[in-house]
């Protein structure tokens, strides 16, 4: 059905390598799980894509690929993204630590590239230069304003520098928000020309100019001007050596019916590339992409239960109330308009359909409903009460925004989680309690005198009641092996 999801007899699998039908049966729901040989294959992807758009164009540059790390700070999602040969793109001091942190340790390699971007207040540049004394060569400081600039050059060893351009923040008009970063073409003139004369240099030109940017030809109309003046600004500074066109790559964990051709952007972006250098008699740059959404938004997914159904008003569509929170769990749910989200049955494929709007049953919130009204409802079989539903694309921004690990809205608990990773061939599972009362009542300040009963019950799954040829059925589904065996493609 997606890069990321398919059915096979009869069952729901992600990755192609986990039964999800026989987890709901027992482990219960609600439950997270987190495939991190997704983040592998997109990274890998989209490297065999670029290398396929050089050869057609003959681009001399290279493609660097950097995972934005903000998408998913979870250190298993990090450490994969290294793994699969990311580099690196920070947005806040913290994420500088950590990189530090992986940079000791080894999984941060020394010849990949620390991208640094954002507005930076004294702790982001102090751990900036903290790494760079203590080492690290590869870090690019992207800047955003002279202060950081005036802060960055005090450092006695050489510096690398960005400079990101405020004009393509909003080129397009469709990102007001974005107006606020970057420096303006005088600004840039002044970075480089304090430059001169110093160990540092300026080697990357940043133009971010969205997110999610479906339109390929949009994507490069609205690039073509950055790329202009990359090449200007070439001709006079002749240490400038990466073009990166920043974040937008859209993905497919939204949309059943997503469609794009990136490997025809690619060749769309290095034909336009290679063009206007030529025009400017300048070389071709190495080519750099920031992957969030893109890297992390498909390797995790939900699982709820159906507990009760209730009738809609006269007109509209029933409720499906579940045993979860999607304002907790997708908080993008109410954020941001029109945001979609994949939702699949594990079952029931085979009935027939009824228009349904999920509820929370785990807060107490009008806005913990999807899909948003006015929206159209979703189509999901009329088996009701027990129904077990699969809420995918939640892998990017998700957790970051609900705050992973702290107390939630309504004191909604945090489920179970299980991480699936391939260590030397090999699938293996790893599985994280969800949380207990006693753990959200000392995250606001109580201390509980004794362990108290969870606030609801996470297993078993909360079932309709059982006839005998369903009861057998969730037997054998707790009996089959929640990965399945080898052969079968991922």
């Amino acid at each position: 059905m997606t890069d990321f999801m398919s059915r096979q007899q009869g069952h729901l699998m992600l990755g192609g390598r986990v039964d999800l039908n026989v987890l709901a049966a027992r482990y219960g729901t609600p439950l997270e799980l987190a495939y991190l040989p997704q983040i592998t294959r997109q990274v890998h992807a989209m490297m065999g894509w670029a290398a396929q758009a050089a050869r057609t164009t003959d681009y001399a540059g290279t493609f660097l690929y950097a995972y934005a790390t903000k998408a998913n700070f979870a250190a298993d999602v990090v450490r994969t993204a290294l793994e699969a040969g990311a580099h690196y793109e920070t947005s806040a001091a913290a994420d500088v630590e950590i990189a530090h942190h992986l940079w000791k340790q080894g999984i941060l390699k020394a010849d990949r590239m620390l991208i640094c971007n954002g507005s930076k207040e004294a702790h982001y540049t102090d751990a900036i230069l903290r790494l760079r004394r203590a080492g690290f060569s590869q870090v690019i400081s992207v800047l955003d304003d002279l202060e950081e600039f005036a802060t960055l050059r005090a450092c006695p060893l050489p510096m690398q520098f960005g400079l990101r351009e405020r004009e393509a923040g909003n080129r397009d008009g469709s990102h007001p928000g974005n107006d606020r970063f970057g420096l303006t073409a005088a600004e840039m003139d002044a970075i480089t020309a304090g430059v001169a004369g110093t160990p540092h240099a300026v080697v990357m030109y940043h133009a971010m100019i969205g997110s999610q940017v479906e339109n390929a030809d949009h994507f490069l109309t609205t690039l073509r001007a950055s790329i202009r003046n990359y090449c200007e600004l070439r001709q006079r500074v002749p240490t400038l050596r990466f073009f990166n066109y920043g974040g937008g790559t859209p993905t497919s964990g939204y949309r059943l019916d997503f469609e794009f051709d990136y490997t025809g952007f690619l060749t769309l972006l290095m034909e336009e590339m290679r063009a206007l250098c030529a025009e400017y008699r300048v070389p071709m740059p190495d080519l750099v992409g920031e992957f969030g959404r893109y890297t992390v938004a498909n390797h995790s997914l939900f699982l709820f239960d159906v507990g009760q159904v209730k009738a809609g008003a006269e007109g509209q569509p029933d409720w499906y109330l579940i045993n979860g929170s999607l304002m907790v769990s997708a908080p993008d749910s109410v954020l941001v308009p029109d945001q979609r989200f994949i939702i699949l049955p594990l079952d029931g494929w085979d009935r027939p359909v009824r228009a349904v709007r999920l509820g929370s049953r785990r807060t107490c919130d009008s806005d913990d409903v999807y899909p948003r009204p006015g929206n159209a409802p979703l189509m999901l079989p009329d088996s009701g009460v027990g129904t077990v539903i699969a809420v995918c694309g939640i892998g990017a921004y998700q957790q970051m925004i609900s705050g992973r690990g702290g107390a939630h809205h309504c004191l909604s608990p945090e489920p179970r989680r299980i991480i699936f990773e391939e260590k030397e061939g090999r699938l293996v599972q790893r599985v994280e309690a969800a949380q207990s009362q006693a753990d959200l009542m000392r995250l606001i300040g109580y201390q509980p005198a004794r362990q108290p009963a969870p606030i609801l019950p996470v297993h078993p799954p909360m079932w309709a009641p059982l006839t005998a040829s369903r009861r057998a059925k969730t037997v054998r589904l707790r009996q089959r092996p929640v990965i399945a065996q080898a052969g079968i493609p991922t």
